[in-house]
């Protein structure tokens, strides 16, 4: 990981992106793997997903976290 800019920490980054009213609704939010992984880690965005019994996917160099408990079907 890369260094954060001071006012920014791991825990404020993930709680910033919970945080907005996409993934309060139970909307879906989309990030970056490349700042996942430099700004948290993979593991640590991971287990917050997890602990907040959403899910995710990643798709090329994208994660997409669905921000509620429903099942995900891909559609072929």
């Amino acid at each position: 990981m890369s260094t954060l800019p001071p006012h920014l920490t791991p825990d404020l980054w993930l709680s910033q992106i919970f945080a907005s009213r996409e993934a309060r609704t139970g909307g879906v939010v989309k990030r970056q793997v490349r700042d996942v992984e430099r700004l948290v880690g993979r593991r640590a965005f991971a287990r917050e997903v997890a602990r907040r019994g959403f899910q995710a996917v990643e798709n090329g160099r994208h994660f997409v976290v669905f921000c509620n408990d429903a099942p995900v079907r891909p559609l072929r």
